[in-house]
């Protein structure tokens, strides 16, 4: 039997148990982030049994390319990424799903092609992942609404950037708001399909040890950290138009500051974990014209080095004069009951000397110094990457005696390894699973919580608008620092005028 007759055999089972059969259409379906990350993401979701039997997998492209040569692209992107952890048969199995149609966005048969190709809307239930420039987005929508594929249980899920300010991100919204009403649209931020940013949660609201110590009380303040290493590289077109601020700031960082500032939610239902998040990004206090100086660090790399490579510099790369910052630092704080008081420190650079994404929670001295000497205050440090790890460090006896009989103390760290805590055959550790995985089998499944809402994505623009006119007035020109270093002496004295240093 051919496969397009297993699928057809398939499709005609689902709807002889009136289950409507669950179709996969992802738009850009050569593109970069599909070879790299949604193919690969996907292809293991079905190694590891969690598609449905009958999911149809389709790709759209502008891309004439056969079959053949598509399954050949996806196959080898596949192996590339998933590396020892594809197993024998993973390839043939997945790639018996695929389908590649070369349609073109603004083709008025668009959807009447797609239509033809997986059956009638009322047996589907549909996943699009708009993989594409978000110009395109309108144009998609409005095709998927001229051919009716648009109606429940259907759904969207569209990748950033969501504009670059409240204004565009709203024209985006609305050009998607055309066919899917917002119950529907899944806005992907791979962040939040991390497993360790998916801990914070457990973290927070599964330890009776820590909830009680949450708050500006206890809490002198929090670093939060995306460090990089490379460049802009092929991405300083797109990048120099948007800058570290709105490339990672405004969705990245503030997913993570939302996560470690709200308050608890009433369970773990997708509107009553954002509906927190919101709260968090609306009790933000502005950073404008008025204060950008003393509350932001705004750098851009020059010449110098990455690892061994020799980096020219951003405006050498770019071949002439920008004012983009390609590396920013931030004191936010957060007007409301639980954290009055207490700072949080954002920082995101190109072109650092290592790579990471790390969370410092910096905790309060002990009132008294009961043994004679300052104890170090307690800290916890949450790691993303490169390794998952949390440690906490506590004050410890030092052993040995002393004449005086004083106790010597020292910081002890307490560190538990994620990947060694879950090793679960005490010999190879678990594989680090794509982001995406996690996101789109959610998205299969109609699970949204850990994608962005839109009064959330627009909260979190107000905020950051803010700032991008702050600088405009009051700070134009980032200050230059040298590539592979911890970027421009501002940022340090944004957190000496507090007395606090950065956790490097």
């Amino acid at each position: 039997m051919s496969d397009r007759s297993v699928t057809e055999s398939k499709s005609a089972e689902s709807r002889s148990t009136g289950r409507r059969q669950p179709v996969f259409v992802l738009v850009g379906g050569t593109g970069d982030l599909a070879l790299r990350m949604l193919w690969p993401s996907l292809a293991m979701l079905d190694q590891d049994g969690f598609l449905a039997e009958d999911l149809r997998l389709i790709s759209i492209a502008r891309e004439a390319i056969t079959h053949d040569a598509f399954i050949e692209r996806v196959s080898a992107a596949v192996t590339k990424r998933s590396g020892d952890a594809l197993e024998d048969g993973t390839l043939k199995t997945f790639t018996d799903r695929l389908t590649h149609l070369p349609l073109d966005a603004y083709d008025t048969e668009w959807g009447a092609k797609l239509k033809a190709e997986i059956g009638e809307p009322e047996n589907l239930d549909i996943v699009f992942f708009l993989s594409t420039s978000p110009s395109l987005f309108k144009p998609l929508c409005e095709r998927i609404l001229e051919a009716g594929l648009n109606a429940a249980p259907n759904r969207v899920i569209i990748e950033k950037p969501l504009g670059r300010d409240l204004a565009t991100s709203k024209v985006i919204n609305d050009s998607v708001a055309v066919a899917f009403d917002e119950s529907r649209v899944f806005r992907i931020d791979h962040y939040l399909g991390k497993e360790t940013v998916q801990n914070l949660i457990a973290l927070r609201f599964a330890n009776t040890v820590f909830e009680p110590l949450w708050n500006a009380q206890s809490i002198d303040h929090v670093q939060i950290t995306v460090s990089e290493t490379v460049g802009t590289g092929d991405r300083l077109g797109y990048y120099d138009e948007y800058g570290a601020l709105r490339d990672m700031l405004q969705n990245h960082l503030l997913q993570l500051l939302c996560l470690l500032a709200m308050e608890p939610p009433a369970g773990l239902s997708a509107d009553s974990l954002r509906d927190e998040k919101v709260k968090v990004l609306k009790s933000l206090k502005p950073i404008n014209a008025s204060n950008v100086l003393q509350n932001t660090a705004r750098g851009q790399y020059g010449p110098g080095y990455a690892g061994d490579e020799k980096i020219a510099g951003y405006e050498a790369e770019k071949g002439s004069p920008s004012n983009t910052e390609t590396f920013v630092a931030l004191k936010a704080e957060i007007a409301n009951w639980r954290w009055s008081g207490t700072a949080f420190y954002l920082r995101t650079g190109k072109c650092l000397p290592t790579r990471t994404t790390e969370v410092v929670i910096q905790f309060r001295p002990v009132p008294h110094a009961l043994f004679g000497t300052e104890a170090t205050p307690n800290r916890l440090v949450i790691r993303l990457q490169p390794d998952e790890d949390i440690s906490l460090t506590v004050m410890n006896k030092a052993p040995g005696l002393s004449a005086d009989g004083q106790q010597q103390l020292q910081p002890l760290a307490l560190s538990l390894s994620l990947i060694n805590a879950f090793n679960g055959n005490g010999n190879k550790p678990p594989r680090r699973r794509i982001a995406y995985e996690r996101l789109i089998l959610d998205a299969l499944n109609g699970n949204n919580a850990a994608f962005v809402r839109r009064d959330e994505v627009e909260a979190a623009w107000a905020w950051v608008d803010g700032i991008a006119e702050g600088w405009e007035k009051a700070y134009p020109k980032p200050q230059i620092y040298p590539a592979g270093t911890n970027g421009p002496t501002s940022a340090y004295t944004l957190l000496d005028r507090d007395g606090r240093v950065w956790n490097d």
